[in-house]
């Protein structure tokens, strides 16, 4: 990586920040970028028979997709992640997933078929059946552009329990392996690391103090002129990590080989630095 594309990444807007108040979605893909380097395929229709057939892809690492590099960034909600994985695949020039676009997509869908996450059957055909089309910052589901509307608090509170069902998890996991491409792949979630890119050849842990992410998503939120009460959202914020970390399948731990990154106290370009630094020395040392 070169000092120029380095900087580029750690002195970039801080609109996209998820607790910026121009950030309208916190991980979104950037609208400045085309489609593909979004990480995300412009179209994911319902299955056909060949799409179904990949669900029971072996290994991410299989196939041709083995020589593709991958970084992973998993953490808890509102711990920055999906910022840093778009600032440091912006400067590798590389692909970038954000994972919890796809849960969030089927929790909307749960909500429109009038469910609430209680019945895992219902879930998982949605998510099988999710019509969704990525193109620039935005996301369309069923023609919609349902881009902010996914990341109100209610669906990704939605999100957060219906992605504790063992068969959402699996109807979505091939059209994340899906994603990995040349020339790499940066990939942001809750299990990245542990579950569906175990061969990544980085992998951060991204964490930060619980108050300190409800002060954040407060921010966030009153920025963009909505009224929101801190002592709920730290309460939400509890609840969710609960989930995600007690739930039997895929729990929100750091992969055994990962590096922990706390961003309690430290500034987004600190964050990204920290991060570029951990791919240039271990990174380019693997693929030398």
């Amino acid at each position: 990586m070169t000092a120029a594309q380095r900087a580029s990444a750690i002195h970039g807007t801080d609109e996209q920040h998820p607790n910026h108040p121009a950030h309208p979605a916190a991980t979104r893909p950037d609208e400045s970028a085309p489609a593909a380097a979004s990480g995300l395929p412009t179209q994911f229709s319902r299955p056909t028979p060949a799409a179904q057939a990949r669900e029971a892809k072996p290994c991410p690492g299989s196939g041709a997709d083995a020589g593709v590099p991958v970084i992973t960034i998993d953490g808890p909600t509102a711990s920055g992640k999906g910022t840093i994985a778009q600032r440091v695949a912006s400067a590798l020039g590389w692909h970038v997933l954000d994972s919890g676009a796809l849960y969030r997509l089927t929790a909307l869908a749960v909500q429109r078929a009038g469910g609430d996450g209680s019945s895992e059957d219902q879930a998982a055909a949605l998510a099988r059946a999710l019509d969704v089309c990525f193109k620039g910052g935005s996301i369309r589901m069923d023609g919609e552009d349902v881009t902010r509307l996914i990341r109100q608090e209610c669906i990704g509170n939605l999100a957060s329990r219906v992605a504790a069902w063992p068969a959402v998890r699996s109807a979505l996991l091939a059209r994340q392996r899906d994603f990995r491409r040349a020339p790499g792949l940066v990939a942001d979630g809750r299990d990245m690391g542990t579950v569906v890119f175990p061969d990544a050849t980085l992998k951060i842990f991204l964490d930060a103090n619980v108050a300190v992410r409800a002060q954040r998503r407060h921010k966030q939120l009153k920025d963009k002129g909505i009224s929101a009460n801190l002592s709920d959202l730290l309460e939400d914020l509890r609840a969710r990590d609960a989930r995600d970390r007690d739930r039997a399948l895929a729990p929100l731990v750091a992969a055994a080989d990962a590096v922990t990154v706390d961003s309690s106290h430290a500034g987004i370009d600190d964050t990204v630095r920290q991060v570029l630094d951990l791919w240039s020395a271990r990174g380019l040392a693997r693929q030398g």
